[in-house]
């Protein structure tokens, strides 16, 4: 698979129909968007995207990654994350990222060397204007999961 990962600093919001898959709420996305560093995957077309956030104290978090519906499960969304944490060495010494409490979430995220952290009760009941349902699950607490980044950079 030949990949090309860029980060995009103008007309970020060109991408809002694929961040919206990973958070289906515009003023959530808008929160983060703007201060945020945006990644595009592209294989033959874009296939990913991701927002990192600065959160300070050597502290980065994965506030959205999405991958288009027809390139799932095709390891797009892991290369992303292994991209971000060769990118991040040196800058940060851990990456958050936050999710509701799916399964099949949680599993790909600690596929991808990530762990449990802690959670925020009722996260997405007061958050968000509407229910949020993943994979059949009401979602009301957001998981967090961490990563040591590793210091790599020379």
């Amino acid at each position: 698979m030949v990949c090309n990962i860029k980060q995009v600093t103008k007309n970020k919001k060109q991408y809002l129909s694929l961040l919206l898959l990973g958070d289906e709420q515009e003023s959530m996305i808008e929160k983060y968007l703007k201060s945020g560093q945006l990644f595009v995957l592209e294989d033959n077309g874009v296939k990913a995207v991701c927002v990192v956030t600065d959160e300070g104290n050597g502290i980065c978090e994965l506030k959205n990654i999405a991958v288009e519906p027809n390139a799932q499960r095709r390891g797009y969304g892991k290369r992303l994350i292994n991209f971000l944490i060769a990118h991040y060495s040196g800058r940060f010494q851990l990456m958050l990222v936050g999710t509701g409490d799916v399964p099949s979430a949680i599993k790909f995220y600690k596929s991808c060397g990530f762990e449990c952290s802690h959670r925020l009760e009722n996260f997405f009941t007061d958050n968000y204007d509407h229910p949020i349902v993943d994979s059949g699950v009401l979602l009301k607490d957001m998981i967090y999961l961490k990563q040591k980044i590793p210091n790599t950079a020379a």
